[in-house]
């Protein structure tokens, strides 16, 4: 399956396994470690080259109005929410939140509580592509199962 496939969120898996990805971070050049999380799960999940989403979100921002949220990310050490939804909204991918305020953890990054598919997971201060149950990430994000969850961007587009 192509990474910029969309697939069927029908059937849940079991989020058991991480595998390490950098998202082409070192095939793009760059070394050393970085909070990129952002541009790292958008080009796993996406199956875009890690330079041209580190670009991308770098000239969103640029057009944006500059809030002091805004002002201080950016692709090598963190990309405001306010930038990164805006690029995943334009290429068809939609946030489903599984928390609200107020309402306690829900779901967490452990076994069969997210669906199957391509999805980037956003929980507390960052973001981890999940394909099919696989955590894709520099690190082990799940906090031996109790990390929580706030919601998951899914590809809408076929």
């Amino acid at each position: 399956m192509d990474r910029g496939e969309s697939r069927s969120f029908d059937f849940y898996n079991e989020v058991t396994k991480f595998q390490y990805d950098d998202g082409g971070r070192s095939a793009a050049g760059y070394r050393g470690d970085t909070g990129g999380c952002v541009v790292r799960s958008i080009a796993i999940a996406t199956g875009k080259p890690y330079q041209e989403v580190y670009d991308t979100l770098n000239h969103i921002k640029q057009g944006m109005r500059q809030t002091k949220r805004v002002r201080a990310s950016s692709s090598r050490t963190g990309m405001a929410r306010q930038v990164y939804e805006r690029y995943l909204a334009a290429l068809g991918w939609e946030f489903v939140p599984t928390m609200k305020i107020g309402s306690g953890c829900k779901v967490h990054l452990r076994d069969g509580e997210l669906p199957n598919g391509w999805l980037i997971v956003r929980v507390s201060k960052h973001l981890c592509a999940v394909i099919d149950g696989v955590i894709h990430d520099t690190h082990d994000p799940s906090r031996d199962d109790t990390r929580c969850v706030y919601g998951y961007y899914r590809n809408t587009r076929p």
